[in-house]
């Protein structure tokens, strides 16, 4: 059971904010890849090189680096699911906001670059089995932040 149930039109609210929290992380994602990447390129030229000196202090910044960006974005993802929403994959840009849907829990289902929330799955489906919403579902609906 979710903490809070959105409409469509309360999940619409929230996309401005998540779309800008969500470019930023995808931002810093891509940075740490990156630094990821040239650790384990630089690590890769130890080994083979047998026992070549590396720039330690490079290194230790890289290190340093992707520790305080990978904070960043855990803490950017919180500040996101902290609405209610539920991150479901950052390279995609996927995010699920848990509603109801003729009394059944569902998710109202957006990718970031869409410029609106138009399909819902199941809790079990992904994205996979995503499908259109009615024009009018979740409009004027109102559910409850938590069914007992």
């Amino acid at each position: 059971m979710a903490d809070k149930y959105f409409n469509r039109s309360e999940a619409q609210q929230l996309l401005p904010v998540i779309t800008r929290e969500l470019e930023q992380v995808r931002r810093r994602k891509q940075t740490i890849d990156q630094l990821e990447q040239e650790l384990a390129q630089a690590s890769a030229r130890i080994m083979m090189l047998g026992g070549s000196i590396p720039d330690h202090e490079e290194l230790t910044k890289k290190r340093a680096e992707g520790l305080r960006l990978t904070a960043q974005l855990k803490q950017a993802i919180d500040r996101i699911q902290a609405t209610g929403c539920v991150v479901k994959d950052l390279d995609e840009g996927l995010v699920d906001f848990p509603s109801l849907l003729d009394g059944q829990e569902v998710y109202l289902c957006w990718k970031l670059g869409e410029e609106r929330i138009a399909y819902w799955h199941g809790l079990e489906e992904g994205f996979a089995g995503r499908k259109p919403l009615d024009e009018s579902a979740q409009e004027d609906k109102s559910p409850p932040d938590r069914i007992n």
